[in-house]
């Protein structure tokens, strides 16, 4: 440092390093120090520390005092210098001011003193050996020791502070759980070990102690009428009511034991059980139900009827989980019950009846049941009402026997249950199907618009199955148990016995005719009709393609069962017609030319088909003896070649014979025509020469007819325009009058037809308004009646001396209690009007009549 004079203020100090002894001293003020050319000032000028009241410094390296407090030099003479103690701390409390000497170190600057506060402690760790006077105890490295509160705690080198406690205030219903980290004694004389927990239980502030570890706080669990606690012991041990616990067991906690209660060390929390309530309409079957020494009695059923509330002890457990409800049957209702145990059924229905294992019976309404804990409910039974055309498949589970209920209520009884009936797929399709029977004609017309996809309802299978068989149609129905078959003519329902299925009908549809086209599970009887596509080749092996169209109808007897049975002897009878009718026509058609068959074919068809008879003539009609069918009549709608070939000869052929045709009837008419031209022109060569003769005579005539027209025409031109002229007006006038008088008549037709409309709106108006009035008068009058009626009959039923009595209660009651009150006389007012209270007042006091007849103004 280059300055060389250094005026200290009091309290100051600078640290001087001799160069010569390179010994650093302390120069204190007040003063002023020149420094030498050998000295160097190194630290300053510097304030002294100054620690007040109830503060402390640490000084790191601090020098050595003697007893008297002096300081401790080494060295002598010029070399003296101030001893220290290295690598050590000193703590220094309120002092007079003091500067740091060479070698010290302010480790810690002024700090206050702590303060334990009350509740609170101070956790100190001995890191050297000392004697500690003020407990008169010798503390060794590594010891540990609360300061507790209220106090100031003086800090010193060899403690360390590790940690502030403050103290856990322990609430009502509340406890500390505690554990010992080393053997110790607690606040209240008793040995722990190591890891020992334990709870603190007295209300107030706890403070633990040095070896002492607050786990939590554990809150009390405050039990009701309506919740307990269900407990389990993790270790033998006797709980707060002094009954022993086995490591393991579990008990409930209830309001007969305790209001709140705060779980032990050894005590594990299971859960918080609800109470359980039955109603008047329930019951429970417990399981291992406890027994008086408190155990679950394992396999054992206990029942409770309400109106009853419990506990579910440890153990216990609901049978499903849930309260049952007491079983309500109507008369359209029972319960299928199983005897699980041997037992005495003292139902009052039946009295009292032994079942054995694996008993069923019935319980049936209208009745309440509980089922014992021996009892098994099977099912639930409801009476299932079927009308005339419903029904049901029931079996008999003892006997396997299955039958059909229909038309009327019934309900299963024990050993029956509902069957399954299974139909075919396409038989279930057909019975889905939403659309009705007639529209599965077996016309090829009806078939090609026939729906593919399936219905969307779902059969219910136990329900007995049923069909509706429209209008001049058939069913069958085989029975394969009795294996017999019997036919349903419509309109009539059809119901399935258990063993009967529906005889399906495969028909071939379509053009030409496929098979299996067309599902049905009824047969239509027609009349109706079918077209087919054929292909035939005539004698000269021309083939033809032919679309012919057949009426047909079964001619069957229904009083008749083999008849009937016969329609359906034939499963594919549209194919088999077809089959049967192409037969005969490629057989006819094949013995005769194209000629003739192009000419005469509907003859040759018809007879091929239906035969002819003695005389020739084609018959009416061919039946089929092995269903009754019968086809009357066929109609051929297209005849065409098959072969690409013969459709362009014949084409061809035709385009020739029209053509020559055409070319002879021309060559004859233009003969025709010139033979009439030669004797035309004979015949003009004649008349020419007989019309120039007659043309001189008659040119002479016409010089004299021309002289005469000429006189004329001029005259006659004049007079025809005149006459036009006056013609045309003449129409002209009678047509605009003509029109007028038509427009006259139109204007006088629609006000007469406007008249007439608003007179009839008029007229119907007046006559709504008039019976509107009428109807009026009407209720008014019956409603008049009514009050009088009503009147009267009230008044009737009072009496006229009990009306009497009511109209003059008030005033009456009035008098009598001014009366009783003395008052002689009274004003009575609503309180907004004003009164002259000064003359009347007067009047008032001065004629003051007796109480009895006191005087009342109502204002």
């Amino acid at each position: 440092m280059d300055q060389t004079v250094f005026r200290m203020a009091p309290k100051t100090y600078i640290h001087v390093l001799d160069a010569t002894t390179n010994i650093t001293r302390v120069e204190v003020g007040p003063r002023t120090f020149v420094r030498q050319e050998n000295e160097q000032v190194v630290l300053g000028p510097e304030s002294m520390i100054t620690v007040p009241s109830r503060h402390y410094v640490i000084i790191e390296n601090p020098v050595i005092r003697d007893a008297e407090g002096q300081l401790v030099y080494e060295g002598d003479g010029a070399h003296k210098q101030v001893k220290l103690k290295h690598a050590e701390q000193e703590i220094r409390l309120a002092c007079d001011p003091f500067p740091l000497w060479p070698g010290e170190v302010l480790r810690q600057s002024v700090t206050p003193l702590t303060i334990v506060k009350a509740d609170t402690a101070l956790k100190l760790r001995a890191v050297l050996d000392f004697e500690d006077q003020a407990a008169g105890v010798s503390r060794v490295a590594g010891d540990e020791w609360l300061f507790r509160g209220p106090g100031t705690y003086t800090p010193r080198v060899e403690v360390q502070v590790d940690l502030v406690l403050q103290a856990t205030i322990i609430l009502p219903n509340q406890s500390l759980r505690v554990r010992a980290r080393k053997e110790m004694k607690d606040h209240m004389g008793v040995d722990r070990v190591t890891g020992e927990e334990w709870l603190v239980s007295q209300v107030g502030a706890y403070l633990p102690g040095v070896f002492e570890e607050v786990i939590r706080t554990v809150d009390a669990i405050v039990l009701t009428d309506k919740v307990a606690l269900h407990v389990r012991a993790l270790k033998t041990f006797s709980d707060v009511f002094g009954k022993e616990r086995r490591t393991g067991e579990e008990w409930l906690i209830t309001t007969e034991d305790t209001d709140t209660y705060i779980p032990g060390i050894y005590e594990d929390v299971v859960a918080e059980v609800e109470i359980t309530v039955l109603t008047n309409r329930q019951y429970a079957v417990v399981l291992n139900p406890c027994g008086e020494n408190g155990r679950p009695d394992l396999g054992a059923k206990k029942q409770v009827v309400g109106p009853a509330q419990f506990f579910l002890k440890p153990g216990e457990e609901l049978q499903d989980g849930a309260v049952q409800e007491i079983h309500v049957l109507s008369e359209d209702s029972g319960l299928v019950l199983k005897a699980i145990e041997a037992f005495t059924d003292d139902f009052p229905a039946k009295g009292a009846v032994k079942r054995n294992p694996g008993d069923r019976w019935m319980v049936r309404g209208p009745t309440e049941f509980v089922p014992p804990v021996h009892v098994e409910v099977v099912a639930h039974r409801r009476a299932i009402p079927l009308d005339d055309s419903e029904g049901i498949y029931v079996r008999d589970t003892q006997t396997g026997a299955v039958r059909a209920v229909i038309g009327e209520t019934y309900m299963l009884n024990e050993n029956e249950e509902l069957w399954d009936k299974t139909l075919p797929p396409q038989v279930e399709e057909l019975l889905s199907d939403s659309r009705d029977p007639m529209m599965d004609r077996t016309s090829d017309a009806h078939a090609m618009a026939k729906a593919k996809g399936k219905g969307k309802g779902r059969r219910e299978k136990s329900r007995v199955v049923s069909f509706r068989v429209p209008h001049n149609a058939a069913c069958q129905l085989y029975d394969f148990k009795q294996k017999k078959a019997r036919v349903v003519f419509g309109p009539e329902m059809v119901m399935l016995q258990p063993d009967e299925q529906f005889t399906q009908l495969s028909l071939s549809g379509g053009k030409p005719k496929r098979p299996n086209e067309i599902q049905s599970l009824c047969l239509l009887l027609g009349p109706d009709f079918c077209t087919d596509i054929i292909v035939i080749e005539t004698a000269d092996h021309a083939r033809l393609q032919v679309q012919l169209s057949y009426n047909w109808h079964f001619d069957v007897d229904q009083n008749d069962p083999e008849a009937a049975a016969a329609l359906f002897s034939v499963p594919d009878f549209v194919g088999d017609l077809c089959k049967a009718v192409a037969s005969r026509v490629r057989g006819a058609v094949a013995g005769v030319q194209f000629d003739d068959f192009h000419k005469n074919s509907a003859k040759i068809i018809r007879s091929s088909v239906f035969g002819l008879t003695n005389e020739g003539k084609v018959k009416d009609m061919f039946q089929f003896s092995a269903n009754k069918l019968c086809i009357t009549s066929i109609d051929i709608q297209s005849a065409e070649p098959v072969d690409q070939r013969t459709r362009d000869a014949l084409q061809k052929s035709v385009q020739l014979a029209i053509e020559i045709t055409t070319n002879s009837q021309e060559a004859a008419a233009r003969h025709e025509a010139q033979r009439l031209e030669q004797e035309a022109r004979g015949r003009l060569e004649r008349q020419k020469i007989q019309d120039e003769a007659e043309a001189e005579s008659s040119r002479m005539k016409l010089l004299e007819l021309q002289a005469s027209s000429a006189a004329v025409e001029s005259s006659g031109q004049a007079k025809a325009e005149a006459q036009s002229r006056a013609e045309a007006a003449r129409i002209e006038g009678e047509a605009a009058v003509k029109q007028a008088e038509l427009k006259a008549s139109a204007q006088k037709i629609e006000a007469e037809a406007e008249l007439e409309r608003l007179q009839a709106a008029r007229k119907a108006e007046l006559d709504y308004i008039q019976k509107q009035d009428e109807l009026e008068l009407a209720k008014a009058a019956k409603l008049a009646e009514m009050e009088r009626v009503k009147f009267e009959s009230m008044v009737a039923a009072i009496g006229s001396d009990t009306l009497l009595a009511m109209a003059q209660a008030g005033p009456e009651m009035q008098v009598k209690l001014l009366q009783g009150l003395g008052i002689q006389s009274t004003l009575i007012t609503d309180g907004k009007s004003p009164i002259n209270l000064f003359q009347t007042a007067n009047g008032l006091i001065g004629g003051a009549a007796p109480a009895a007849s006191g005087t009342t103004t109502e204002q």
